[in-house]
């Protein structure tokens, strides 16, 4: 089933620190702009979705439309500056 409207997916690491950090960060910024987001760890099991999803690093956030990818976002950021990326892609794709 392809997913509908505009999504986050926060994309993580066992272990990896700035993975830890950025996710109450990542959520505390969807929630205010009222956005969903959705968590994958990259790890065996989900091996076939992270390779299909190109993921180099961790943490990467990708912001979906329509369950296509339109913007991405690797390493961890600021809460200013991935708030900032965040409501300029919500206001460009609208929901």
């Amino acid at each position: 089933m392809k997913e509908e409207g505009f999504s986050v997916l926060e994309v993580s690491g066992e272990g990896c620190a700035g993975c830890v950090s950025l996710l109450p960060v990542l959520k505390k910024i969807t929630q205010k702009l009222g956005l969903p987001l959705r968590m994958l760890e990259v790890n065996e099991a989900n091996a076939a979705e992270v390779r299909r999803l190109n993921i180099e690093r961790v943490p990467t956030v990708l912001v979906l439309k329509d369950g296509e990818e339109i913007a991405r976002c690797a390493g961890y950021q600021p809460e200013e500056i991935l708030e900032v990326w965040l409501e300029a892609k919500a206001k460009r794709y609208p929901l």
